[in-house]
């Protein structure tokens, strides 16, 4: 398969990449590195990296930010960062890749547990993954073609722990090896309209 990989240098993005490009093509992009470069903020930017990576048969989204903060000292603008990036980014993604999406092929997304399992200045990314998964579950119900499309949504990663972990009081943190494997079901598999919840589960 040709699978264009956004954000792939990141810490999930190079285990990920490294695990399909055993048995793939993967295109790494980034905003700065990689094979292309593009400002998922910017669909003309998104639009510009497609006309030149042409058509694909799968495509994996780990890239996106969110800001933090107080809810009583939110901003505007402070929210339109995740709304912009890591929300309407990937939908942009999905919305402009449909045209060089090849027959079969696929979309995986990238979320977090926050909507489900909400963390103290965390009410952007809670609305951010709240609304990237019913983006998910709602597309998967109009591709044609035998397209199909997935969210990934793991927890804090082990690499990621000593920084985020005040956090997460009392969540375990994943190995990013475990993460990988959302994504290769994802790509690999034939599932469609679901999220792979990694590390963390609804039941609590």
């Amino acid at each position: 398969m040709r699978i264009v990989h956004v954000g792939a240098s990141g810490v999930i993005g190079k285990a990920v990449s490294a695990e399909l490009g055993r048995r793939h093509d993967v295109i790494a992009v980034g905003r700065s590195t990689g094979d292309f470069q593009v400002d998922i903020d910017n669909p003309s930017s998104i639009s510009r990296m497609f006309s030149q990576i042409g058509e694909f048969d799968a495509l994996i989204c780990t890239a996106g930010t969110v800001h933090f903060a107080p809810l009583a000292e939110f901003t505007i603008e402070q929210y339109a960062i995740g709304l912009q990036s890591k929300l309407m980014g990937q939908v942009n993604l999905v919305r402009l890749g449909l045209g060089f999406l090849r027959e079969e092929g696929s979309f995986t997304l990238t979320s977090g547990p926050t909507n489900d399992d909400p963390i103290s200045l965390g009410t952007s990314s809670a609305m951010v993954n709240g609304a990237l998964e019913g983006f998910v579950r709602s597309a998967a119900i109009e591709l044609r073609q035998d397209r199909r499309i997935n969210l990934v949504s793991p927890t804090m990663l082990e690499e990621s722990s000593p920084l985020y972990s005040p956090y997460f009081q009392g969540s375990k943190a994943v190995a990013t090896n475990d993460v990988v494997l959302g994504y290769v079901k994802s790509v690999e598999g034939r599932q469609t309209g679901c999220v792979y919840r990694i590390g963390w589960s609804r039941d609590r």
